[in-house]
């Protein structure tokens, strides 16, 4: 396991909002955190991105403690796309994808031809490179979140942390997403994301885990965490679960 915790409390004011965590993330997976609002799932994010310092434990990456290690070392194993970013101004789509690279340029940020070839890949990835010449600040929210996407793939790391991707994309770009998720990880990226919706989550990740109050409740494949008990006791819902007609994954139908 490249990524874990050890007894990790982490959270914000000197108040814990994840609460003495033990923590094997599988590699090579798509692993989906759930749960409800304010349980956690952003917090455990930022934390294993090294974004929050831990009140108690470690994050740990193959086995070492994460803030041992050299950030720019680090930004070439993790890449993190956060729940939301600034909109920056006077700066071109292109130019921000292309800060993706910068854990792998000199000093003066120059590109080379492989960081060009990358950054090319992954703006046709993300339906992105038609908003090569466009302001970054004149773009829609659902354009925006494309783009802040291929800036992080432009990272090329074999891990990718994602808080909430699909916030402000329209049903087609949610769904493309979730394909392009599945491609990556085919490539042999894990990919660790915070989501909302359970049956996306159900059908497109391989290992979910589902939290409440700082804690997590349940962990492992779709068809063993999705029950009408855990349902009802984490998320309050009163649900059935049936099986997926086309994905043949488990899917929960609210009554």
């Amino acid at each position: 396991m490249s990524l874990s915790t050890r007894h990790l409390s982490v959270g914000y004011h000197q108040k814990a909002i994840v609460k003495h965590i033990d923590l094997d993330l599988p590699e090579g997976k798509i692993i989906a955190l759930l749960g409800p609002n304010g349980c956690g799932k952003s917090t455990l994010l930022k934390a294993l991105a090294r974004l929050l310092t831990p009140m108690q434990g470690e994050v740990q990456w193959q086995g070492k403690a994460l803030h041992k290690i050299p950030s720019k070392q680090l930004a070439r194993q993790l890449a993190l796309l956060p729940q939301t970013q600034p909109i920056p101004e006077g700066i071109k789509v292109k130019d921000l994808i292309a800060y993706g690279r910068s854990p792998y340029t000199g000093f003066w940020g120059k590109t080379n031809q492989a960081d060009q070839d990358i950054i090319h890949q992954v703006m046709q990835e993300t339906g992105t490179s038609e908003l090569a010449e466009q302001l970054v600040s004149e773009l829609s929210g659902g354009q925006r979140q494309r783009v802040w996407l291929a800036m992080t793939l432009a990272q090329d790391t074999p891990y990718l942390l994602l808080d909430e991707p699909t916030t402000y994309m329209d049903l087609n770009h949610q769904v493309e997403l979730m394909h392009l998720l599945r491609r990556l990880n085919q490539q042999g990226k894990t990919i660790i994301t915070v989501l909302h919706d359970i049956n996306q989550a159900a059908r497109y990740c391989d290992h979910l885990i589902v939290m409440k109050e700082g804690q997590i409740i349940q962990q492992g494949v779709p068809s063993d965490v999705l029950t009408r008990e855990l349902l009802k006791s984490v998320f309050s819902l009163e649900a059935q679960i049936h099986q997926d007609p086309i994905a043949k994954t488990p899917m929960c139908v609210v009554e």
